[in-house]
């Protein structure tokens, strides 16, 4: 599979946005999808997964109900709503997908498929 994200951008602090990750191939259904994200001098981190049996999970360090995964599975797509961003939220966002796990990875390194990241960058 592989997968495009887009919707990044500069937003002001308390600002909302909505990112996307199509993925093209078949099977969409059958993978679970997480998003993640690279703060500049940062390790990458895990944000938010959707599982394919329609269950979902997040960092609530990080994004404590600010954001919302979901997917859409005749589009192909999982998206990101991002509310009341911060400035720490600065970051490459990655989306990823996975079908060989039982559950939705939250590490990276359990991913074998990334898209090619969207930059969010949050003004104070």
């Amino acid at each position: 599979v592989q997968l495009q994200a887009s919707g990044g951008g500069l937003v002001q602090a308390g600002g909302s946005l909505r990112l996307s990750c199509a993925a093209s191939g078949r099977n969409f259904e059958s993978y679970h999808m997480g998003w993640f994200r690279q703060a500049p001098g940062k390790e990458r981190e895990f944000v938010a997964g959707s599982s394919r049996t329609g269950g979902r999970i997040y960092n609530t360090d990080s994004v404590n109900g600010r954001f919302t995964i979901s997917r859409d599975n005749l589009k192909n797509t999982v998206y990101l709503q991002m509310n009341s961003l911060k400035p720490e939220d600065t970051a490459v966002y990655y989306c990823a997908a996975d079908r060989v796990h039982a559950r939705v990875p939250v590490q990276g390194r359990e991913y074998v498929y990334w898209g090619q990241g969207t930059l969010v960058t949050v003004s104070s």
